[in-house]
């Protein structure tokens, strides 16, 4: 009886590594990552701006007091009280809404019209293939008939 060898976890690691959907992950985590970048520059150099123009530019001071007297050293360690601070959550969400945004409209949509486009060209190639393998089909289908036509008036003539 022979024992079945197992892979190496060497070999395991190596077949891991070249799966296509584990290059492309760490692509995105890069390109992710270079692309807050971005996006954090955006929210603090327009967004913060225009809210500044209502009230503060920095949403992290914006807060709400459940427990008074809330008290908040300077470092953000809170003192007394229990302090509410939506204004990092609003931050945080105004980023995560631009971050979406950019992404649907900047790269999500014009591959999915990018793609879309060349499925249409795909479909229409086999479709006209499909038209020229139809009246092939036909013609040999006509050659045949005349074949066994002409075989068929051959034979009574003899």
């Amino acid at each position: 009886m022979s024992a079945k060898k197992e892979p190496s976890v060497w070999q395991g690691f190596k077949a891991f590594l070249m799966r296509g959907n584990v290059v492309d992950l760490a692509v995105a985590v890069v390109i992710g990552a270079a692309f807050t970048n971005i996006v954090n520059s955006v929210v603090k150099g327009v967004i913060n701006p225009l809210v500044g123009a209502i009230g503060t530019q920095n949403l992290d001071h914006y807060s709400s007091c459940l427990k008074a007297p809330c008290k908040v050293s300077a470092d953000g360690t809170v003192q007394s009280g229990v302090p509410i601070l939506w204004g990092s959550v609003l931050g945080a969400t105004l980023t995560f809404v631009i971050t979406a945004a950019v992404v649907y409209f900047l790269m999500v949509l014009p591959m999915s019209k990018y793609l879309a486009r060349q499925a249409d060209r795909k479909a229409a190639r086999e479709g006209t293939k499909e038209i020229v393998e139809v009246s092939e089909l036909e013609v040999l289908k006509e050659i045949r008939d005349a074949l066994v036509a002409q075989r068929g008036s051959g034979r009574d003539e003899r």
